[in-house]
């Protein structure tokens, strides 16, 4: 099963660059279990779906008998990754980054199968009790400063005002050294993450050769943006999380079943377990044919990260929605109000902010000047429009800020 995984992962799209790809065939080839890693930054409470990328390329490899280790960098949360930032990252705290940790773990199990070989490791057990003095004098002895500052990540910044500051100098020797000791733990021979990684995975690649005499690899996958040349996962109301109170199961749903023709195939390979001979067929669809594909990518991808039930309950309030407009609408983003309050009127613009669809007062606004804003689908041109009792249906009333974005009203009877 292994000798195609590398195939799997390229004609998926998953492959930007591998060193020693020849080496790593070989291994995949001879032996029934390779043991790989990627490491996840716990900087926030949740990952986005820009996260999907790497976590999908791990469960490929885990489905043909592979064993993932899951890094979780709370130790190096601690210094901050400077790669693609254009100044220092925020300095957390030790209780924030470990409730962090906790979160992010949870939310990769629900795409593993947790019976097959499954590490998860936190690289704080190593890295925050490393002595400074014998560190370097093992470990730094193999890092030139001249080379280190060619990496595309340090050279922006130096080229900067704000500069470098040292302790961010020092997380490619960090990272690096996360993968020597999991080869020497667990055997491993593989390391997988974004682009913008590059230079700290070759680090560690050249750490475990030096010190250990043998050949690991590393794999790269390409940073993704949409057809539009939006970074994958934002929005106009922020990035599309893996959390449920963040980004509900309904806009999970909604962002997958309106990105553009273009990206459908594509997002099917990456975010889906769809096989590629299915996939093939879709590449001849075009125009409204292409609905029912975008469909199978937004309940595939929905139900990968919220359940099989929150996947359904979305596909039948969106088909509510945008077809029969009526229907089921309890999975949509939803705010209660009472019958006192609807009946006594509520400004539109106060509903835009109650509802995060304006993010403030002069957001909602423009918003309305712009024609972007409908309630129960008429286009509202008025500042001084007010939400009251007589667009009540089915204790219902519907809020949309163009095309896309949905929320409900559920008036609460007295």
């Amino acid at each position: 099963m292994n000798v195609d995984v590398v195939d799997v992962l390229r004609e998926r799209g998953f492959v930007k660059q591998c060193s020693g790809e020849i080496g790593l065939r070989d291994l995949f080839a001879k032996k029934e279990n390779v043991v790989f890693y990627i490491g996840f930054d716990p900087t926030s409470d949740s990952l986005h779906i820009g996260s999907l990328v790497p976590i999908m390329a791990m469960a490929h490899l885990q489905k043909a008998g592979n064993t993932p280790i899951c890094i979780i960098g709370g130790g190096t949360a601690m210094i901050g990754d400077p790669s693609g930032k254009t100044e220092m990252r925020r300095i957390m705290s030790p209780i924030e980054i470990e409730e962090n940790c906790l979160r992010i773990t949870n939310q990769i199990k629900r795409y593993l199968i947790p019976q097959k070989n499954l590490i998860f490791a936190n690289n704080a057990e190593w890295l925050l009790n490393l002595k400074y003095i014998g560190f370097l004098r093992d470990v730094g002895k193999y890092f030139k400063v001249n080379e280190m500052i060619k990496a595309e990540a340090y050279k922006q910044r130096l080229d900067r005002q704000e500069g470098l500051s040292f302790i961010e100098f020092n997380y490619q020797l960090l990272q690096a050294y996360d993968f020597l000791v999991l080869f020497d733990k667990h055997k491993c021979r593989l390391q997988m993450g974004g682009d913008d990684q590059w230079g700290n995975m070759l680090a560690g690649v050249n750490l475990v050769k030096r010190m250990r005499n043998k050949d690991v690899y590393a794999l790269t996958f390409p940073l993704l943006t949409t057809a539009r040349g939006n970074k994958m996962g934002k929005t106009e109301t922020g990035a599309i999380w893996l959390d449920a109170e963040k980004t509900s199961p309904f806009d999970f749903y909604q962002y997958w079943i309106n990105v553009d023709d273009s990206d459908v195939v594509r997002f099917l390979n990456y975010f889906t377990f769809v096989s590629r001979k299915e996939i093939n067929k879709i590449k001849e669809l075009k125009g409204a044919d292409l609905r029912s594909a975008k469909e199978t990518l937004a309940y595939e991808a929905t139900k990968l990260t919220h359940g099989e039930g929150e996947a359904q309950k979305a596909r039948i309030s969106s088909v509510a929605i945008f077809e029969s407009k009526t229907g089921n609408l309890d999975s949509m983003p939803t705010i209660k109000i009472s019958q006192k309050e609807i009946n006594a009127g509520v400004p539109i613009i106060e509903v835009l902010c109650l509802t995060r669809l304006a993010a403030t007062k002069s957001d909602a606004r423009r918003l309305i000047s712009q024609g972007g804003i409908y309630v129960n689908d008429q286009k509202i041109n008025s500042l001084d429009f007010v939400v009251n009792g007589d667009l009540v249906k089915n204790s219902s009333i519907l809020i949309r800020r163009g095309k896309k974005q949905h929320y409900r009203i559920l008036v609460e009877k007295l």
